[in-house]
């Protein structure tokens, strides 16, 4: 990899980029509430379960068909799978969490000039559209090799859930570490099955996250938008 691709690639990673990711926790906040997630052990078990249920399963494997229509610019086709994307979140607020993340970056992106023009302008004729969707923009936009693309994702969401649960349990740093350092294997092992899967065995099946997510939207006391 170039050190431009490799910069870029942090970027787009960082949990400083500008998408609000910091304000999510995409349905643990519930399960702690519900005294699913209580310490440590049951936090990386729970976000273990998510890069290998939800990730692995379905956001992965759609950041790689949608790099793939980008590198081709076909409209048709990244709307209509944009479509479904925002159409299979379990929750309205995972609905709107994608939507909001993705006009972000979609912003970003736009007033960055990330890209060639033609593509500039498919990108901005997406509204709404789903985080994944732009994700796989700025990685064709760079050029980035998908495997690293795919574990940069991972990795970020991997981050964020540790900092939410860093928060919310609450759990010291060190713990936090720990976790993202013993879910190193579970990334490697999401990415190969996200590369492995055609469009129509994507799939959300998480009914744990549905009714925890529904729950949060009425959770009474809350630090987190989902």
């Amino acid at each position: 990899m170039r050190i431009a691709e490799l910069t870029a690639l942090l970027h787009l990673a960082s949990p400083a980029l500008p998408v609000g990711a910091f304000s999510y926790s995409q349905g643990l906040e519930s399960a702690i509430d519900t005294q699913w997630v209580t310490d440590e052990t049951s936090a990386r078990t729970w976000i273990e379960s998510g890069v290998a249920n939800v990730l692995a399963r379905c956001e992965l494997p759609f950041v790689a068909h949608q790099l793939a229509r980008w590198n081709v610019n076909d409209g048709a086709g990244l709307a209509a799978a944009d479509a479904q994307f925002l159409a299979s979140r379990e929750s309205a607020e995972l609905r709107r969490e994608t939507e909001q993340m993705g006009w972000s970056l979609k912003q970003l992106c736009l007033s960055l000039e990330w890209g060639d023009e033609a593509r500039r302008a498919t990108l901005a004729a997406l509204a709404p559209v789903a985080q994944p969707s732009v994700f796989a923009f700025a990685i064709a936009a760079h050029g980035i090799e998908i495997e690293a693309a795919l574990a940069a994702y991972a990795f970020s969401w991997v981050e964020n859930q540790a900092a939410a649960a860093l928060k919310a349990v609450p759990l010291g740093q060190m713990a936090g570490q720990r976790i993202i350092v013993g879910l190193r294997g579970a990334i490697e092992t999401a990415v190969e099955r996200a590369l492995a899967t055609s469009p129509d065995e994507i799939n959300t099946f998480a009914p744990m996250l549905s009714v925890l997510s529904a729950r949060h939207e009425s959770q009474y006391s809350r630090l987190f938008r989902s």
